[in-house]
């Protein structure tokens, strides 16, 4: 990957609303050079999707999160793949990976309720030929999510560079 993919990808991570101008200006490349750049990333599927980071303990929207631990028996030919992409397509789950460790897969899922949640678990996961275990987490409260800390510090913790 290039030096101009790089640097625009971590760019967009910080914050995906930035103006093409403004990302040609960071990066010393055109305009057209970035968006062009850009389109590359996002017909090879490097860029999925923009997303803002959202904190939903500040707005009236209930919501339920937890973290699944998953053993699993793969299943023959397929490996854990096959078990991943079952699991993934429940539209409760928002994240699956494969993991090292005690268990093999983390399952983040989130429902609008408790009961909505232990239905997930109890019913659609638990219930899968190949699952053997289970044990769920619940998220009681978030602090730091994508780099972005959810209380406290807001203003800019870059350090001062002065001439």
């Amino acid at each position: 990957m290039q030096k101009l993919e790089n640097d625009l990808l971590e760019l967009l991570r910080e914050d995906c609303r930035l103006p093409l101008e403004k990302m040609a200006v960071m990066t010393g490349a055109t305009v057209q050079e970035v968006a062009e750049a850009i389109q590359k990333l996002e017909n090879d599927r490097v860029i999925l999707r923009y997303a803002p980071t959202i904190n939903w303990d500040k707005t009236d929207r209930e919501r339920v999160e937890a973290m699944i631990e998953v053993r699993v028996t793969p299943q023959r030919d397929m490996g854990f793949d096959a078990v991943a992409k079952r699991i993934y397509r429940f539209e409760e789950v928002k994240s699956v990976y494969l993991m090292s460790g005690g268990y093999d897969l983390l399952v983040l899922v989130e429902a609008r309720t408790l009961k909505e949640l232990a239905f997930f678990v109890s019913e659609k996961l638990s219930t899968l030929e190949m699952v053997t275990g289970t044990a769920t987490s619940f998220v009681l409260k978030r602090y730091k999510e994508e780099g972005v800390i959810f209380e406290g510090e807001s203003a800019d913790q870059r350090l001062v560079i002065s001439p």
